[in-house]
């Protein structure tokens, strides 16, 4: 047993170093890739022009993307831990359309633009959607009468999540100068992120990937069954909370910096777990670095595929997760714990 369990760990090792070495060479090319290709980052020694435009633009979207797709990865696994469920998407919560609410508010009464690079307004747009994440999670609690029923706070999840969907098209309705601005939003882009929003980021994934960590024996517990979990000695109640509010803001911080971006959050987790086997700690940690992995590389295709013009990237995840969805469910009729 201890063999079986000190090869996991060895492979779960193995597997985060090969997808930090993935994120590096990705940053390394997304720095160079731009709608003159590489031009920029071949003349930025003796161009100022060129390498403001790698410094300041290219560096923190790249690095942004990979933080984005870490916090969305790292809020999967939470997510189809804290559900039991390998089908739970870290927005079914009401989470996204709860901190795009939030972002959409600031913009329609602050004046605010969501390009500005300023610390402050970075912090502002969070705050606004990791409150408005948080308000939509409280909702859906409160129309599932808690947590102990998974079933009934999926089902309060989806249908918090359509009544505020509603709401944001409504707001974009009555207000339509920040109509253009939300549906950029809506459609998930990096070009959003600055080193404002990127040193943001940073933060809040290291304050969520300590405390998914510590809390990763509640996951494990967990997954053996409630009873089970309770006989442990786990208190299930307020350790879901902690775990939840974790989710909020992972959801936050990312949907406030890059929009509404699909399929990340539920595909990190399913390619961790077909990599190795392993709890829930090393789980987190792979699903955080996978995410990454998929949204750096996904924003890097985004950026070649049509340039000089460049394509929505949270549009080009939902494509490519659809087909890779599809594909499962042919591979595998029925997924094992999705019931």
């Amino acid at each position: 047993m201890r063999g079986a369990l000190s090869a996991a760990h060895g492979r779960a090792a193995m597997w985060a170093a090969v997808l930090i070495a993935l994120a590096l060479a990705g940053c390394v090319l997304g720095a160079g890739i731009g709608s003159t290709g590489f031009e920029n980052a071949l003349h930025a020694r003796s161009d100022p022009v060129a390498w403001r435009i790698l410094w300041e633009i290219r560096l923190p979207r790249t690095l942004g993307a990979w933080l984005a797709g870490a916090l969305l990865g790292l809020s999967g696994a939470i997510a189809q831990g804290l559900f039991r469920n390998p089908l739970a998407d870290p927005y079914l919560l009401g989470s996204a359309s709860g901190a795009s609410m939030g972002v959409g508010l600031v913009l329609a009464f602050g004046g605010v633009s969501p390009l500005a690079t300023q610390w402050l307004t970075r912090l502002g747009l969070t705050g606004a959607a990791f409150v408005g994440a948080a308000g939509a999670v409280l909702l859906t609690l409160v129309l599932a009468r808690g947590v102990q029923h998974t079933l009934r706070l999926l089902l309060a999840g989806v249908i918090v999540g359509v009544v505020l969907g509603a709401c944001n098209s409504l707001m974009m309705l009555r207000y339509p100068p920040v109509m253009q601005t939300m549906q950029a939003f809506m459609l998930g882009s990096t070009a959003f992120i600055g080193w404002g929003s990127l040193g943001l980021m940073a933060i809040v994934w290291l304050v969520c990937s300590a405390a998914a960590w510590s809390l990763s024996r509640v996951l494990d517990g967990l997954a053996l069954g409630e009873e089970t979990a309770v006989s442990l000695g786990l208190r299930l109640a307020p350790l879901r909370a902690i775990l939840i509010s974790v989710l909020a803001l992972a959801i936050g911080a990312a949907v406030a910096q890059t929009g509404i971006i699909a399929f990340v959050g539920l595909a990190s987790p399913h390619l961790a777990r077909s990599l190795v086997k392993t709890t829930h700690g090393r789980l987190i940690v792979l699903s955080s670095l996978m995410g990454g992995a998929l949204l750096l590389a996904a924003d890097l295709l985004a950026r070649w595929v049509i340039a000089p013009q460049e394509l929505p990237v949270g549009v080009l995840t939902a494509l490519i997760g659809g087909v890779y969805l599809l594909w499962r469910m042919h591979a595998v009729p029925v997924i094992k714990g999705a019931s």
